[in-house]
């Protein structure tokens, strides 16, 4: 009987049988055939090409499954470093992305029997950092690309050279203030001392003879020049003394002076940004369905924290306390005018106000309102920062 072309019906009701996923227990990793029930399995089973198959693989075992498995290596690691990167992920979400892809090798095919087996020897041999918690085993993928390591390279040199010149400019500065201190020390004051005579037998005489004509226009001469100089000196002081204090306001920074406070900013806010935010005392959301139907896009309240990435929860509506895992939550945005708390970024753990919330840049506008920046606006915070504070009801309220 001739095969069905492309585009006949009978070809076309194939190929849309055969979308999506099918079972693994009738699949067949040496022909890569996915059937669609348990009869057209079994009927590939006896087929010839199929024992054709099942003659290379007992020829050499252990071939065939170092191919499976590092087909299924390579794949998995490709996903993890170009989907997650080198952020702290649950083993099961990756699994679930990689056997999406229908034409993804089997684990059943491959050395390890169990994903859990997979991801131990994944930490053994140093692909990535592992670590289990109640919820499962967690993986961090590790960046031993060279261009990711000369990058880092780069940025350590670059860091490296900040300091240099953090180290010069500070030199300099000293110099000056030795050279300004030694420029003090060199003016003494004038010392006045009392009135004495070397030889008391001397006689004191005074002349009290009225001045003739030209000894007092020769005085007169003398005190408008005194005066005149002393006028001059005195404008010209003056003039000194105003540029003198002109001279701190027009002074400005310094291309370098600039440069560097540039960068001490986006370093200060680079250390304060960190992997952890979920904090006691704050409003969240769930936002996945593995807690629980009844729990997803509910609202709670954190009331204390297992470790840096899991909390207990105490849901707003029904009152049960659920752990949780910062991964599986969200933070809440309030109101204009309500409480907030900074659960990241260089304000961490600080209370604020909502004063605006921005669409268009996604970002908001908060009033500090304790810590050193108390009274303070500050402006374009990202949404994942800052969550809403949990106030307790008053006795009205309740």
């Amino acid at each position: 009987m001739p095969k069905h072309g492309f585009l006949t019906p009978k070809a076309i009701a194939n190929r849309i049988k055969s979308k999506g996923l099918g079972k693994l227990r009738w699949y067949c990793q040496m022909c890569q055939k996915q059937c669609r029930d348990e009869n057209g399995f079994k009927c590939h089973l006896t087929s010839e090409t199929h024992q054709r198959q099942l003659l290379l693989f007992a020829e050499n075992e252990e071939e065939f499954l170092d191919a499976f498995s590092g087909s299924f290596f390579d794949d998995f690691m490709e996903l993890l470093r170009r989907r997650f990167g080198t952020r702290r992920v649950h083993c099961n979400i990756v699994y679930n992305e990689y056997i999406s892809d229908k034409e993804h090798t089997h684990m059943n095919s491959t050395k390890w029997e169990t994903l859990t087996e997979f991801v131990k020897w994944l930490g053994r041999e140093g692909f990535c950092t592992v670590d289990q918690t109640e919820k499962g085993w967690f993986m961090t993928y590790i960046d031993r690309d060279p261009e990711a390591v000369k990058r880092q390279e780069e940025l350590a040199k670059k860091k490296k050279m900040d300091l240099d010149d953090e180290e010069r400019l500070q030199k300099y500065i000293e110099k000056q203030v030795e050279r300004g201190s030694q420029a003090g020390t060199t003016q003494e004051a004038t010392q006045f001392t009392e009135l004495q005579r070397e030889d008391e037998t001397e006689t004191i005489t005074l002349n009290l003879l009225k001045p003739s004509a030209s000894t007092k226009k020769v005085e007169q001469a003398e005190k408008r020049d005194l005066l005149s100089s002393n006028a001059l000196k005195s404008a010209s002081q003056s003039k000194e003394g105003k540029k003198e204090e002109r001279k701190p306001k027009q002074k400005r920074k310094t291309a370098l002076e600039e440069i560097m406070e540039e960068e001490a900013k986006k370093k200060a806010k680079l250390e304060t940004k960190t992997e952890h935010w979920l904090t006691e005392g704050i409003i969240v959301k769930v936002v996945t369905k593995r807690l629980g139907e009844k729990f997803f896009k509910k609202k709670g309240v954190v009331l204390e924290m297992k470790d840096r990435f899991t909390g207990v929860v105490r849901m707003n509506d029904s009152g049960a306390k659920v752990k949780v895992d910062q991964i599986h939550v969200e933070t809440v945005i309030p109101g204009v005018g309500r409480q907030l708390m900074f659960v990241n970024g260089p304000h961490r753990g600080q209370t604020g106000q909502l004063e605006r919330l921005d669409e268009e840049t996604s970002s908001l506008e908060v009033l500090v309102q304790s810590g050193p920046n108390r009274g303070r606006v500050v402006k374009r915070v990202s949404y994942e920062d800052v969550s809403k504070l949990y106030q307790a009801p008053t006795g009205s309220e309740r």
